[in-house]
């Protein structure tokens, strides 16, 4: 079988990392069977659309390699793939359900709604609609005469309906505490419940993987496809992201949106990585992997349920991995002079750039972290903090020696550099505890700092002698 799933995100505010999170796991299953990978865009809710909210979201599967094969800017056979665009096709089937019995008209007011629900919860059950026993024909002449009416699903009172969830034993719900949800609106405009079941049939979905918040949703969509005689497709609901403390991700304490990430420098192949962790372990132990073998090894049924932790902490370590230890020093070079002309800095891609970013790449998880860690690099306006200046002001009696030493270096690389230090400590009976920091502090203003014989061979002879020069007296 050719496997088709989809991501369908509602255009309502910042690309979200869950989006992110669901469309990976539903990417790689439909690459896994050489299948199909649909974006579709659920705008019906327009209360809460947000106008530049869908380019966003193509910006964020683009970034992160997601490709889909048929989307609102790909086009495909099924389309259109914004449910706006869609808006007639689904009274149709509202109206098809009414007129098989599975669905009827309702004429309750906002406040006899109101009542309805406070008598419900007063009762213990679910609304009871009086509409739901009108003579069908009856309530068709009412429709017909202009009356506004939404139409609800005319759940079954007797029995159960069993969601076979993939990644779960059955999960059995009773049709007496599911409410006859209201699918189409007086206004026309469908409900998710019904705009949801619709599009997946007729853009020919095979299997729905889905965050598991969904998961009380889904016996009303196995009721909907049982109305329209539909078979269901697979179900399989992901475990949510969390918080540390378990609760569920929310942008209150974890940033939320795919764009914080980016404009903090994190790399995509490292969200993905750390993604494609979320409720599932590589089966050889392997915690970097790129997107090719995750789509190897990945089973749907291997997804455990214990509630990942969304870590930022964890996302962090796994970028500082691939900067180090999976990319090039010249990838590594390239892509953080992207990412800074990004924030509008005007450094050139020179050799001079590449050593620095050869020398900070150790010290860095992120991209953002690289010019607040290296002003000493670019100007002679740098800020020595107060660390620093105890250590340069205990010294003054060694920086200008060490300046002279420094400055008749024939050769000015790291091996000869680290030669003098050893032999200056040694000639004044210091150990290089003593004799390094002062000029570390005097030519970065920090004691934080890459390894220091490399990081003089880099700002260069002149500038290092001249910095020296100047802490002392």
């Amino acid at each position: 079988m050719s496997v088709v799933t989809r991501i369908a995100p509602s255009p309502t505010g910042d690309p979200h990392v869950g989006t992110a999170y669901i469309g990976l796991f539903n990417f790689t299953l439909a690459r896994q069977s050489g299948g199909t990978f649909i974006l579709r865009i659920e705008d019906t809710d327009r209360g809460r659309y947000v106008a530049d909210s869908e380019t966003r979201i193509f910006r964020m599967m683009q970034w992160l390699g997601l490709t889909p094969d048929q989307s609102p800017l790909q086009g495909g056979p099924n389309g259109p793939y914004r449910q706006s665009e869609r808006f007639n096709l689904y009274g149709d089937y509202a109206r098809q359900l009414v007129a098989s019995g599975h669905a009827y008209y309702a004429f309750e007011t906002p406040e006899e709604l109101t009542t309805l629900r406070e008598a419900a919860q007063a009762g213990g059950h679910v609304i009871d609609v009086p509409s739901r026993d009108l003579d069908p024909q009856a309530a068709q002449a009412r429709v017909d005469a202009g009356e506004a009416a939404v139409i609800r699903l005319k759940v079954p009172r007797d029995g159960e309906t069993v969601v076979n969830d993939t990644l779960r034993d059955p999960i059995h719900f009773q049709n007496r505490e599911i409410d006859d949800k209201v699918l189409l609106k007086a206004d026309g405009f469908p409900t998710y419940h019904l705009a949801n079941v619709v599009d997946d049939r007729l853009m020919g979905v095979t299997h729905v993987v889905r965050a598991e918040e969904w998961i009380t949703s889904t016996p009303i969509h196995i009721l909907l496809y049982r109305a329209f005689g539909w078979p269901e497709p697979v179900w399989a609901h992901m475990p949510l992201l969390r918080n540390a403390d378990k609760s569920k991700i929310s942008k209150r304490k974890n940033p939320t949106s795919v764009e914080w990430y980016q404009q903090q420098g994190f790399l995509p192949e490292a969200m993905l990585n750390f993604l494609a962790t979320m409720g599932w372990t590589h089966p050889d132990g392997r915690e970097i992997f790129d997107l090719a073998e995750f789509e190897r090894v990945f089973r749907l049924e291997d997804v455990t349920l214990g509630g990942p932790v969304f870590s930022l902490d964890k996302l962090r370590w796994y970028n500082g991995k691939y900067l180090r230890e999976v990319l090039s020093e010249d990838d590594v070079a390239r892509r953080l002079h992207a990412f800074l002309q990004g924030q509008k800095s005007e450094l050139p891609l020179d050799d001079y750039f590449r050593a620095v970013t050869r020398l900070m790449t150790p010290r860095m998880e992120v991209f953002s972290e690289f010019l607040e860690k290296t002003g000493y690099f670019w100007s002679e306006e740098y800020a020595v903090n107060e660390k620093a200046q105890a250590a340069i002001d205990g010294a003054q009696d060694l920086l200008p020696e060490l300046a002279a030493r420094l400055k008749n270096l024939p050769t000015f690389d790291a091996d000869s550099i680290k030669a003098m230090f050893h032999a200056y400590a040694e000639e004044k009976g210091l150990k290089l505890g003593k004799v390094m920091p002062p000029v570390r502090a005097a030519v970065a203003g920090t004691m934080e700092s890459p390894d220091l014989p490399e990081l003089l061979a880099t700002l260069g002879q002149e500038r290092v002698v001249s910095r020296l020069a100047g802490a002392a007296p």
